[in-house]
Parts: structure tokens; C-alpha cells; sequence
């Protein structure tokens, strides 16, 4: 089968060097294997990616020689290749989940749930306790009336297990370690976890690169391509990217963004410092994605995040 990769950001502000060592590292793992790269904008959540972030962050792969075999600019088969314009599909991939009973509606607040002595991840992330699971028809249509609910996703106690391409085995039992997920937010907005499985299944991807912040996803996206009939892709995980001071990098931040390096590294320069930090450049010289073609090997790619050296870039 055809390697097809991707990278699928979300433009909600001006992309930072995080987001291009995901873009070169889905690249180069496509590229090297004679595969294809789809692009694809992650925009659900409109009010926070607005157009012309979009349009920067076209702009701002293409000057770093990034380019893309399908997605916006040069349409393909999947076309539209922004979220915001595919509902219908997760429309349609929520109707096969109601008609497996495994969808119900949850009128939890983000803020209650952050409030509630709900248990936690080791990340801050909150294992929903299952609040809503069990309302009556009844207390349905009473809460109804004052808002307009969530819907989530039952999960069963099961564990959850693959192989990462990159960071070796990992499980997680899915009623213990996130309880049941949502699938689609109060205002309308479908969550990530289900566009993500549907988009991916839909456009052929055969190997997903991200960060390994989405590494505890991975077993829930799992269980959505199993319901859904859908054959998953494989999952290459990278550490992250640090500010100096240990911080993750924040597009609100302004941390490590391309409009502070632009104006005084080339993409060569860019590429091939973020390289370096990523163990398959030998120094920190200048390449092109097309130059460390040959070099590129996951063996090498560290396991532990990468924190920038202050004076680096």
C-alpha cells in the first residue's frame, strides 16, 4: 500500500518552530518512503481560525518548501480539505454511533467539570465520572429546556493497546483512564477525536505524525475507527518542543513563532537547526526538507522533549 502522510494543523495563529518540526518530520517520514502528503486545516472551532490565519500558514509552508499533494491550494480527491466545510461526514459517522446506542447527551459544563472533584490525568486532563450517563428520558428533557447538551461517547472497560512507531507500546484502559469522550460540543462543534478518525479514514492517511501530547488520543481514536468499520493508520509520536525557560511552545505566546525568525533565518537555516535538535542533523547547518531526506531516520529522533537552547535561534 502507498504511504500517504499528513499534517493537519490548526491555524489559530501564526504556526511556531513545534509546528514546523511536525510538518518536516511528516514529511520527511512520507517523502522517504516515495509517498504522498496530504495537507489538511483543522479549523473546527472557526471562531479561532479565522481565514487569514489559514492563509498565513499556506504561506508560511510554502516559504519553508514544505509543499503537499493534496489540500488546500491544490484541491484532490477528498476535497474540501478544511474541517470546517465536512460536517456532513462526521454527521454521518455520528448517526452510525447512535445506531449502535453508544451516544448520549451530557449537559456538563467545562467549568463544573473543572470545579467537581472529578479524578485527573497526570496531564490536567479530567476522566469524565459519567455524570450524564444514566438520565432519564425524563431528566433529559427537563435539563433540555435550559441548555443544549453535549454528546459523548460510552466507552467500555477495555484496554487499549498499539505500537507507536516511534515511542514503542502503549495502552490505556478507556472507561479508567478518560471515561466517556465527546463527539460533539454543546454549540455544535464536533470534537476533535471524531473528525480526526473520520478525515484520516476518508483521505486514505496510512501514517499519522503528531506530537506526543495526542499520544493518550491515540487508544480512543482506536476505538472510534473499530465502531466505525474503518482501518487505522500507523501513529509516529515525537517529544515536544520546550521554550528555554521548559514551558511548551503557545502560538498566545508568541513562543519560537515564524514571524520573530523570518525576518532573520532563511528556511534552510530553520530546517536545519530544528533537524540538528532532532538527532539526524549532525550540526545545525542549513538543509532543506529535500536535503535531509537521506539523513532522516526515526532511530534517531529523540524520545525525551527537546528543549531550545536559548540561543539558538
Amino acid at each position: 500500500m502507498p504511504t500517504v502522510g499528513r499534517f493537519a494543523p490548526s491555524p489559530s495563529g501564526r504556526i511556531h518552530l513545534g509546528n514546523i518540526l511536525c510538518c518536516l518530520l511528516a514529511w520527511l517520514s512520507a517523502r522517504q518512503k516515495g509517498g504522498r502528503v496530504v495537507l489538511r486545516i483543522e479549523d473546527l472551532d472557526t471562531a479561532r481560525c479565522p481565514a487569514r490565519y489559514c492563509n498565513q500558514m499556506l504561506a508560511d509552508l510554502t516559504w519553508l518548501g514544505l509543499d503537499w499533494d493534496e489540500g488546500p491550494l491544490t484541491g484532490g480527491p477528498q476535497a474540501p480539505y478544511c474541517q470546517s466545510q465536512r460536517t456532513a461526514l462526521y454527521q454521518a459517522a455520528l448517526k452510525t454511533l447512535e445506531s449502535q446506542n453508544l451516544v448520549y447527551p451530557c449537559f456538563c459544563t467545562r467549568a463544573g467539570l473543572h470545579a467537581a472533584s472529578a479524578p485527573h490525568r497526570s496531564d490536567g486532563q479530567i476522566i469524565y465520572a459519567g455524570t450524564c450517563r444514566s438520565l432519564t428520558p425524563a431528566q433529559i428533557q427537563e435539563r433540555a429546556r435550559t441548555r443544549s447538551p453535549g454528546l459523548r461517547l460510552r466507552v467500555p472497560p477495555e484496554n487499549w493497546r498499539f505500537t507507536d512507531g516511534h515511542m514503542g507500546t502503549y495502552q490505556e484502559n478507556l472507561s479508567q483512564d478518560c471515561g466517556d469522550f465527546l463527539l460533539r460540543r454543546s454549540d455544535g462543534t464536533f470534537a476533535y477525536q471524531l473528525a480526526v478518525v473520520v478525515d484520516d479514514a476518508a483521505m486514505g492517511v496510512t501514517e499519522v505524525v503528531r506530537g506526543a501530547d495526542l499520544l493518550s488520543s491515540t487508544p480512543r481514536q482506536l476505538f472510534l475507527y473499530h465502531l466505525l468499520g474503518l482501518t487505522p493508520p500507523e501513529f509516529y509520536h515525537f517529544p515536544l518542543l520546550l521554550a528555554p525557560d521548559g514551558r511548551r511552545l503557545s502560538k498566545r505566546n508568541a513562543d519560537a513563532g515564524l514571524d520573530s525568525l523570518q525576518s532573520r533565518m532563511t528556511p534552510p537555516e530553520i530546517l536545519g537547526n530544528l533537524a540538528y535538535l532532532a538527532g539526524f542533523n549532525p550540526s545545525a547547518r542549513p538543509r532543506t526538507a529535500v536535503d535531509l531526506l537521506p539523513d532522516f531516520r526515526w532511530d534517531l529522533v529523540p524520545k525525551e522533549d527537546i528543549r531550545l537552547p536559548a540561543n539558538l535561534f
